[in-house]
């Protein structure tokens, strides 16, 4: 069937794989529907980028949704790393996958499914994200649908997201993994392969390459810490002297991570991405490569087709500096209004009795300040509402140094220096508010 005519849909269209895949099928000539939950303003690229409630579609409105664009493939890129508030890695693995599949089903025509799913044998399978995952391929199995199940490695792509802006990052600083993490076996794939092998499976009619998993992943064995060492070359930070993180760090920066999550945060670096990085990524992309006659790139191709550019360097830079950045914000904010709220209250007023402000309003002007720091901190804590919050700060650091310029313009002298201090806390807010974006 010529490209052209052939109508694809792609679950997930916000996701580094989905994101990729959409434009590349377009530019191929396929006529392409990109679904997401949420698209960013940039990944709007016309009518046919949807923002849709995949996760609360049934199987009627699935299949409707199959119908009325008369798609003839589908590709599932839809998948959570860990269970938290809004990710439930159950029901997008698999009761998803069960709807989608009867949707595909209903609707009456041969529809070729292809699933991208996660390397590795399932005795391996130790975190509810793969086993969930393996539990959809199961189920994808079972289902009599004409199917493909992509099972790609560490995926290297121009952006970086999750893990890929991980180990980027790491690359970028002098720090290295402790030697067990760093042997660990970690086939690597480009999201160019990835790209080739889908549009190869959607030039194809269903009934080839039916009923197939296909391990999508360079052909030589390598290790993480290959991996990492690639990416230092394209930084240049090849030859830095490294110190070696203690596992324990690994475990701490993963509790965290689990903890940022139950604000909505969603870090790569939680219980089940250590988890997963410990078990390595392997597989055999013979029958992958038998079948399309792709020769998967090998790493040093994937990382160091160019140099990094002073963007690339930022980005790894200031990445892990992002979470920094907003827990120390909440700290201040929440701690500096309670400091005044409960510990110095009677200092903080006496601030006011001596500036002479009128009695009545000493003590409602305490209080309302203090419970607005705070305020301001609970709302950049939470991922939902950090934009409010950092704007919300900004506001009211311009409107406390506005405020003492005209009611108490001494404070500007005082010996720490606090309300010019101020000017360095926005600054942090505005570099917070700026980097919040994460696709």
């Amino acid at each position: 069937m010529n490209a052209g005519i052939r109508k694809i849909l792609v679950l997930g269209a916000s996701g580094l794989i989905g994101r990729f895949v959409t434009d590349d099928l377009r530019a191929r000539g396929f006529s392409v529907v990109g679904v997401a939950r949420r698209l960013s303003a940039s990944q709007k690229g016309g009518p046919l980028d949807l923002e849709l409630p995949v996760m609360s579609m049934n199987a009627a409105v699935l299949a409707r949704l199959l119908r009325d664009h008369r798609i003839d493939v589908v590709v599932n890129c839809i998948g959570v790393l860990q269970d938290g508030p809004g990710s439930d890695t159950s029901a997008v693995h698999c009761d998803f996958v069960a709807r989608l599949l009867q949707a595909i089903r209903d609707r009456g025509q041969p529809i070729r499914l292809v699933h991208v799913s996660i390397p590795g044998a399932t005795e391996t399978d130790r975190t509810a994200f793969s086993t969930t995952k393996r539990e959809a391929e199961r189920l994808i199995v079972e289902s009599g649908v004409s199917f493909t199940i992509l099972r790609p490695g560490f995926v290297v792509a121009p952006a970086a997201y999750g893990g890929s802006a991980m180990l980027r990052s790491l690359a970028a600083f002098p720090f290295d993994l402790p030697d067990a993490e760093r042997a660990t076996p970690f086939r690597p794939v480009a999201m160019k392969d990835i790209a080739d092998t889908i549009a190869w499976l959607a030039a194809r009619d269903p009934s080839e390459a039916n009923a197939v998993t296909w391990d999508l992943m360079q052909e030589q064995p390598v290790t993480l810490g290959d991996v990492i060492d690639q990416f230092r070359e394209v930084f240049g930070t090849g030859r830095w002297w490294r110190i070696v993180m203690p596992a324990f760090l690994l475990d701490l920066g993963a509790r965290s991570g689990d903890l940022a999550s139950l604000f909505g945060w969603m870090p790569p670096m939680r219980t089940t991405a250590i988890a997963e990085l410990r078990r390595g990524v392997s597989g055999d992309p013979a029958g992958w490569m038998a079948a399309t006659g792709i020769v998967p790139k090998r790493i040093e191709q994937m990382a160091g087709k160019r140099r990094a550019t002073i963007q690339d360097k930022w980005f790894a830079r200031l990445f892990p500096i992002k979470a920094l950045m907003i827990a120390s914000l909440v700290l201040f904010w929440v701690v500096s209004g309670f400091i005044a709220l409960v510990i110095s209250y009677e200092a903080a007023a006496e601030i006011l009795r001596s500036h002479g402000f009128p009695p009545s309003l000493v003590a409602p002007v305490t209080i309302g300040t203090s419970l607005m720091d705070m305020s301001i901190g609970v709302l950049i804590a939470f991922r939902r509402t950090a934009a409010f919050g950092l704007v919300a700060g900004i506001v009211a650091s311009l409107g406390y140094m506005i405020g003492a310029a005209i009611l108490t313009p001494d404070l500007w002298i005082e010996p720490l220096g606090a309300l010019v201090k101020t000017g360095p806390a926005i600054v942090l807010m505005l570099v917070a508010l700026l980097t919040l974006d994460n696709r």
